[in-house]
């Protein structure tokens, strides 16, 4: 059996006392393989936990497992996917609908992968960019969504959607949402959105709760560009902010211009289990 080289990402919050990871760890020594984990030091930064640094995970890695739930992908896919290596997702979190297999059923998906009986997912990803003033002032990525969104006081906010530089609609609402099929399963089907099949390269725009009877969610073809304008026709003043996979936020100003593209580089994933996405949206939504 060939050697390989693993990275295990723990999200500590979900493994205290590294039970699963050392396990894991053990395992794969006991095959021959070179297995590295990650620190136990985890930055709260932003109020966002901080896990996954790429400085930290070796040349030459074959494969990253992650250990936590859907979070932890999020945060994974976004922060190492300029490493092009795949990730393992391993589920010991609440939500587990991006993982391959459990902490039950993980090392069954290692001897999988270690017979190469498995196979690569590559789900798109989408970057936003806010434009202020002419100038880029922030910019960031997401494997499930961008969204904009009020903060502070429950009033509504207005901003006007363009699509290829075609005027579409000015929204009234409580927000909106961009994302991707990947996305498709997460806040967009809460706010009425569509569920997409994860490997379709499309782009989705949900509106939250709109302030209209007829506004409805639009797919778009993968390569369409969606630019936003901040405005404020009613004179509310109401702060608001964009949101990347519900983690890292910017606070937006009336008359920025936000761009929503498709990013050129995918996040990997290994899948090793037979499901197929309609038992999954069966099994979860049961």
């Amino acid at each position: 059996m060939e050697k390989k080289r693993f990275y295990i990402l723990t999200n500590n919050y979900k493994d205290p006392d590294g039970i699963v990871t050392d396990g894991i760890k053990e395992y794969l020594e006991r095959k021959g393989m070179e297995v590295f984990k990650s620190s136990k030091h985890q930055e709260l930064k932003n109020n966002r936990y901080l896990y996954t640094n790429a400085d930290d995970v070796p040349d030459d890695t074959d494969c990253i497992i992650a250990l936590g739930g859907d979070g932890t992908i999020l945060q994974a896919s976004r922060d190492l996917h300029h490493l092009r290596i795949p990730i393992l997702g391993v589920n010991i979190g609440t939500l587990g609908f991006l993982t391959d297999c459990d902490k039950c059923s993980v090392f069954e998906a290692l001897d999988k992968y270690l017979s190469e009986d498995f196979e690569i997912d590559k789900r798109m990803m989408i970057t936003g960019e806010v434009i202020r003033d002419g100038e880029k002032v922030y910019e960031n990525y997401a494997l499930n969504d961008a969204v904009i969104n009020r903060r502070g006081g429950l009033k509504v906010i207005d901003f006007e959607v363009f699509v290829n530089n075609e005027y579409i609609n000015t929204y009234f609402a409580d927000g909106v949402i961009f994302s991707t099929a990947t996305g498709s399963t997460a806040y967009s089907l809460s706010a009425g959105g569509p569920i997409i099949q994860p490997n379709a390269k499309v782009l989705i725009i949900s509106p939250i709760c709109p302030h209209t009877i007829n506004t409805r969610s639009i797919v778009l073809d993968a390569d369409d560009e969606i630019m936003i304008e901040m405005t404020d026709h009613k004179m509310i003043g109401e702060d608001r902010e964009i949101t990347f996979d519900g983690e890292t936020s910017f606070k937006l100003q009336k008359g920025d211009k936000i761009y929503i593209r498709r990013f050129p580089e995918v996040a990997l994933f290994i899948k090793t289990n037979r499901i197929s996405f309609l038992q999954k949206i069966r099994k979860s939504f049961a």
